[in-house]
């Protein structure tokens, strides 16, 4: 906004949305950030003519000031528990990466019905654009790009309505295409009574075909085994995945206690979770009591999250190609019965395009087939299964093309005639199935046919899956009329009554999409599974935080509720007072006092021991302790020493014996503050590898779990008599702080925390230190070289020209600074539209070689596309090969998946990784392909976005100190090793920030607690 002429416009836009939308809400809270914040109000303004005027005014006043610091504005927000909607809207690049601003985000939303707008206002950085906008996708709520032009980039809203735009024009395109189809058939049937040319001719002829349909097949290869839905699960369902709710809460989850206490003759119930645990009903009806632990709740659901988006993958994948018409053929021999009754002349077409998907996409991975036509006849193709080759299922293709349509469906001899031929040595194998296609109900009575079916697969791996194809009713050119007659309704009925008995599943669909399918039901019952664990999760986060409100809200019981209070007082087990002593014990104890005169005060309690030693009394009390009414305050015992004595009369005389007992010592929770050893030399690996020995929690420098321990939570406790809750006595000797909404007593000395920082500002200049070795040198662009025999391939197309000088020069750098001096063996390779190597294999790191590759390199020029499957599956074909370093500017010319699915299968003979560098490209698809590609293949994605700002970032801090942890901050770096380290380094100053201001809250505390003894003794004096 420091460009006036964007600063006024801003300002008119604001001004136009007070006036047009802001002024009919009922509350309004405004604030704008840079890098502080400015709120308008302290709190939430009900909306009147004074508070209207007052946004007025406070927007005329803007002025630009500092960074966007995002995340200091939403932990001001989002405290305001009554907003119900967020608009944020953002100009420029924000301070924090994406995933701490998500995160953040989703925790404070979580249970909270908090509708969130993200305003993208004038922005052309497509970085800021991508952050705000997964932003946006991540909180669920909605984003809307405005440029200055006038023009609407992009926004959800508007997506949407495209989306159902598209959706409509589809729908009507095929009402249009179904609606010329039968216009098309009546006109043909009005030819066939004039002409007998056309009478004697086959209706396929002159029906609209496909494009190549005649022609031969295209084979594919399916590049995984297909499963059912329900076997798929076995290994990718909730239950599988171990993400059932109640296997996420079991360990929590504890059985109510109920006890008989023989001392009050009744079963006693355990009162513990009314205090500390919210009941959940388990999924066996019984009630448990659930300790609730947020952060576990919050990570699961991000994992129910992440499961349904991959089960919502897998019902776009069975939702498409030749799985829409026929489901996921499974088994290994496999027959097809093809219903070809007359009904079907004027979809003759549509059939036959089915078969020849079927035949291309998922026959080529089976052992055996067979297709079997019926119409009133049984025609089979072969005589018996035969093996699943390429030859055989052009012949196939072949044969049905000729098929034509006659007579009624006869479905029972089809079925007879595959079971007792095609199957008739089905209990010697397995994984065997028959795949129905058909448009109509069967000649036969459908008892019969579930009778039949339920007794040739008793005891068989045999199963009969039906796909049910329904078509426009009062369509046949023929004008015969079918042995039984049934809607679409009742023939899906019928065949849902027959796919059970063998074992089968049932696939309906039509020109439309499907209908319904066993297999995609599976897998919407795992999600509304998934959807209805997540809504239990909010359920009990909800009733936390309701409980959690009530007792901060009534932190006093009234007098009116003291009725309430003792009702419920009645359940717990009350304290009984000690036994009234005898008669005996009385004389004894006369005696004992007028007998001795050396009575110590440590013997405080007298006890007579009976003849059993079994048997226990408790002590006993004089006479003027024994309370006089059920009323009177009891007295708190006093607390008890490290070492007690007890005295009991023996039976022998007036002997008297003594127990000492005693107690062991307390042990203390808190910890000492671990010395830190960091090596100075770089260690040649990956961010991940050096973070698993040198991260803040391996070298136990958490701040949380070093300063506060079980004992320090504040405390409080209802006294009856006062009606009110108190605190504990020590509540007034610590300070308090409250860490994640929980007070607690900070009991730690300042020389601790003074330490601590010590501590961490070493760290801290350590992983700096390693940051500016990762952004130097040849490590800025290509990352590290990890492994000893490597190929590096570069992209020479078309886009590469401006830029192929500079990466020359690199190349040169990696070559002698990274190749030659750790003596890796490598290769070089270029590509385009086609490829080229350096050497044919991998060669050592020599001086003479290192010569060589520059020279090779320095001949690079760029032209053409950029062809990356062709490069990667050369390079992979390198003896020894270990790992890949691809740099390319730019999306690949074929299909991003196929490029995965066809690395996928090459890595099953060699696990190679492969490392991926993306560079100058701001292309976001392409680098989201990088990513996958490298995290696919165990590889590290390499991005050298940002490294000026980062080196710039990483000197300041080591430079002017780390006082200040929004400034300076590094930019958002996309690469894994860089990303993962600098998530650290935030992690360690948000650390060392707290460690300072606790101490400086710990140092005021001792100063004001030694002005408040020197009050009080000047007061005495």
């Amino acid at each position: 906004m420091n460009y006036r002429p964007r600063l006024l416009d801003f300002q008119k836009d604001l001004l136009c949305l007070i006036d047009e939308q802001l002024c009919y809400k009922k509350q309004l809270y405004c604030l704008s950030f840079g890098t502080e914040i400015s709120p308008l109000w302290e709190s939430p303004k009900t909306i009147n003519v004074h508070v209207l005027r007052e946004a007025r005014q406070w927007v005329q006043q803007l002025a630009p000031g500092g960074s966007c610091n995002l995340l200091k504005a939403l932990k001001h927000v989002l405290t305001m528990k009554e907003l119900n909607s967020l608009v944020i809207i953002v100009g420029s690049c924000t301070n924090q990466p994406l995933e701490i601003l998500a995160d953040y985000a989703q925790q404070c939303m979580l249970g909270r019905k908090l509708l969130a707008h993200v305003v993208i206002y004038d922005c052309s950085s497509p970085t800021a654009l991508a952050v705000l906008k997964n932003l946006a996708e991540l909180i669920r709520g909605r984003y809307h790009c405005y440029s200055s032009k006038g023009e609407i980039s992009d926004s959800s809203d508007l997506n949407l309505l495209l989306q159902e735009s598209q959706k409509a024009k589809d729908l009507l395109k095929s009402i249009k295409q179904n609606f010329q189809r039968r216009i098309g058939g009546l006109l043909t049937s009005r030819i066939a009574d004039v002409s007998t040319e056309f009478a004697n001719t086959a209706t396929s002829s002159f029906l609209p075909k496909p494009p190549k349909h005649e022609g031969p097949l295209v084979i594919q290869t399916p590049c995984f085994l297909a499963k059912t839905s329900t076997d798929w699960l076995k290994t990718n369902g909730l239950k599988a995945k171990k993400l059932n709710l109640y296997q996420v809460l079991a360990p929590n989850a504890f059985s109510p206690v109920e006890e008989f206490v023989p001392i009050l003759q009744k079963t006693v119930s355990s009162t513990l979770h009314e205090a500390m645990m919210m009941q959940f009903e388990w999924h066996d009806g019984t009630m448990k009591n659930i300790h609730v632990d947020l952060p576990v709740l919050y990570n699961y659901q991000k994992l129910l999250a992440k499961m349904v988006r991959i089960y919502e993958k897998r019902i776009d994948w069975l939702s498409v190609a030749s799985r829409r018409i026929w489901g996921s053929v499974c088994e290994k021999r496999v027959v097809i019965l093809v219903d070809i009754s007359a009904t079907n002349s004027m979809y003759i077409i549509h059939i036959q395009h089915y078969l020849r998907l079927l035949l291309e996409e998922q026959m080529s991975d089976k052992d055996y087939f067979n297709i079997i036509a019926f119409g009133s006849d049984i025609v089979p193709w072969q005589l018996e299964l035969v093996p699943s080759q390429p030859e055989n299922l052009q012949k196939a293709w072949r044969w049905v093309l000729s098929l034509q349509c006659r007579g009624s469906r006869n479905f029972m001899s089809a079925l007879r005639r595959a079971v007792e031929v095609d199957f008739k040595y089905k209990d010697k194998h397995k994984s065997q199935g028959l795949y129905l296609l058909t448009t109509g109900i069967p000649d036969q009575e459908t008892h019969l046919i579930s009778t039949y079916m339920a007794e040739v697969c008793r005891g068989f791996d045999l199963q009969l899956h039906v796909c049910l194809f329904s078509v426009m009713e009062d369509v046949d050119s023929s004008g015969i009329i079918p042995a039984r007659y049934a809607n679409p309704t009742e023939t899906a009925i019928a065949f849902k009554e027959i796919v059970p008995a063998a074992n089968g599943r049932f696939h309906w669909f039509g020109e439309a999409g499907i209908f319904e399918s066993d297999d995609i039901t599976v897998i919407v019952s795992e999600i509304e599974k998934a959807n209805n664990y997540s809504q239990k999760c909010a359920f009990l986060v909800e009733s936390l935080k309701q409980r959690s409100g009530n007792q901060s809200a009534n932190p006093l019981v009234p007098e009116a509720s003291s009725n309430m209070l003792v009702t419920k007082e009645k359940r717990k087990p009350q304290k009984l007072p000690s036994p009234k002593p005898t008669a005996l014990s009385l004389a004894r104890m006369y005696i004992k006092d007028n007998h001795s005169t050396e009575k110590t005060t440590s013997i405080g309690v007298l006890a007579w021991r009976p003849t059993s030693a079994k048997a226990e009394i408790p002590p006993v009390q004089t006479t003027k302790q024994w309370p006089q009414t059920e009323n009177k305050r009891k007295h708190k015992s006093r607390k008890q020493t490290e070492c007690s004595v007890s005295v009991f009369y023996t039976d022998k005389g007036r002997n008297v014996g003594t127990v000492y007992r005693k107690y062991p010592k307390t042990m203390c929770t808190r910890k000492s503050v671990p010395s830190v050893t960091l090596p100075k030399k770089e260690e040649i690996c990956s961010s991940k590898e050096w973070l698993t020995k040198y991260s803040i929690k391996k070298l136990k420098l958490e701040l949380p779990r070093l300063m506060f321990g079980p004992s320090c939570t504040h405390r409080k406790k209802i006294v009856e008599s006062l009606h009110k809750k108190v605190s504990a006595k020590y509540c007034t000797i610590f300070p308090s702080v409250e860490v994640n909404g929980v007070v607690k007593h900070l009991q730690v000395q300042s020389k601790q925390l003074e330490i601590y920082t010590e501590q961490m500002e070493k760290v801290l200049q350590r992983y700096l230190q390693r940051i500016q070795w990762l952004l130097s040198g040849s490590r800025r662009l290509f990352g590290t070289i990890l492994e000893a025999n490597v190929c590096v391939l570069i992209d020479t197309s078309g886009s590469m020209d401006p830029y192929l000088p500079h990466i020359t020069k690199e190349l040169a750098s990696l070559i002698w600074e990274q190749l030659r001096k750790n003596e890796v063996r490598f290769n070089l390779l270029r590509f385009s539209e086609n490829t080229e190597s350096w050497r044919e294999y991998l060669v050592q790191a020599t001086d003479k070689t290192c010569h060589d590759a520059v020279q090779w390199v320095s001949k690079f020029h760029a032209h053409g596309n950029t062809c990356i499957l062709m490069a990667l599956q050369k390079a992979l074909s390198f003896q020894d090969i270990e790992a890949l370093y691809v740099l390319t500017d730019g999306k690949p010319d074929t299909s991003c998946s196929l490029i995965l699915k066809e690395i996928e299968s090459l890595r099953k003979k060699q696990d190679i990784k492969i490392h991926t560098i993306s560079f100058s490209c701001a292309d976001r698809e392409a680098n989201e392909f990088l990513k996958k590609l490298a995290s696919q293949t165990g590889g590290r994605y390499h991005c050298s976005f940002g490294d000026v700002d980062g080196q710039l970032a990483a000197h300041r801090m080591l430079v002017e100190g780390f006082d200040d942890e929004d400034d300076p901050v590094f930019p958002y770096f996309e690469g894994d090793d860089l990303k993962k380290l600098t998530e650290e380094v935030a992690k360690a100053r948000s650390f060392l920030k707290q460690a300072k201001s606790l101490r400086l809250l710990l140092q005021n505390w001792n100063m004001n607690q030694k002005d408040n003894s020197v009050f009080k003794k000047s007061a005495q004096d």
